[in-house]
């Protein structure tokens, strides 16, 4: 009996896998060199612009106002000089002639012909100038003031006897060397008025207790009694520096009238006026302090 006849399988070897090809870019192709360039050049570019960048600062423009300040004395004094002389006239042809000539030292060419008949030689009275004020000196334009005065005059008629008040305003123009000239002839203005302004009062407003109230009184009383007479070396004992100078008057001191205290932090304000008979004139004088006092082993004025 035959067997049956078997066959060996054949081992089946695995078929080899084709390796994969890697596509490498070779160093020296145009293509790498290219990047290479474009790399090196970025970053010079960057550097470059980080050394020669424009800083970008925001400018706030600050203006400035200088004030200047006029010395006004010339023109003060020369305008008082005109006005004396200008005001001034007596009804006899040789003084209204010498007044003529005085105002040709002051007006310009114009103004001194155009100024020539405002006194007559028939005028009936004589005037001579009481009082000069000065009111103002402002600048119009460059080297070109403005003067507003008033001028108080005795004006005599015959025996009779009068005052006159009047306010004007006169242009004048100072050159580079400080010389002046008027180039306006007075003109009637107005003098300055009592303002309506009244300061707000001030009030105690319950912050020092009545025992400190009554400390300080004592402290500005002993202080205000001693004052007029003090030397700066006693003042030093209530005053620190130069606060309150030494004034070396014969003043008797009278009393302190509604001082009024306010706690501001380790400090007292004081608002306080003090009453003085003057020896000299025999009449009260009132003086008004606001003061800062500060107390360490005792009350001192500092401020």
């Amino acid at each position: 009996m035959k067997l049956p006849f078997y066959k060996k399988d054949k081992e089946v070897k695995p078929k080899k896998e084709s390796e994969r090809k890697i596509k490498t870019i070779g160093k020296r192709k145009k293509s790498v060199i290219f990047l290479w360039v474009l790399l090196v050049s970025s970053l010079t570019f960057g550097i470059y612009k980080n050394f020669t960048a424009i800083d970008q600062h925001t400018i706030h423009e600050v203006e400035k106002i200088e004030t200047s300040i006029i010395d006004t004395n010339a023109i003060e004094n020369f305008t008082k000089q005109f006005v004396r002389d200008y005001y001034t006239w007596e009804n006899e042809s040789e003084k209204l002639e010498e007044r003529k000539d005085k105002l040709h030292g002051y007006l310009t060419e114009e103004l001194h012909v155009l100024n020539e008949d405002t006194i007559r030689d028939d005028i009936p009275t004589n005037s001579t100038v009481e009082n000069i004020n000065i009111w103002s000196v402002s600048e119009e334009e460059d080297n070109t003031f403005s003067v507003v005065y008033s001028v108080r005059q005795k004006i005599t008629e015959e025996k009779e006897t009068t005052f006159t008040n009047s306010t004007y305003r006169i242009l004048l123009h100072q050159d580079e060397q400080g010389n002046l000239v008027i180039t306006q002839n007075p003109t009637m203005w107005t003098q300055p008025e009592k303002s309506n302004y009244s300061p707000e009062q001030v009030e105690n407003d319950g912050t020092v207790e009545p025992a400190t109230e009554e400390e300080i009184n004592e402290f500005l009383e002993t202080f205000f009694s001693s004052y007029p007479t003090a030397t700066e070396q006693e003042l030093a004992y209530y005053v620190k520096g130069n606060v309150l100078p030494p004034i070396e008057k014969e003043y008797v001191f009278s009393e302190l009238i509604n001082p009024v205290y306010q706690a501001q932090d380790n400090q007292v304000k004081a608002w306080v006026t003090v009453k003085y008979l003057d020896q000299g004139t025999k009449a009260m004088q009132l003086s008004q302090y606001e003061l800062t006092l500060e107390k360490d082993t005792n009350w001192l004025i500092v401020e």
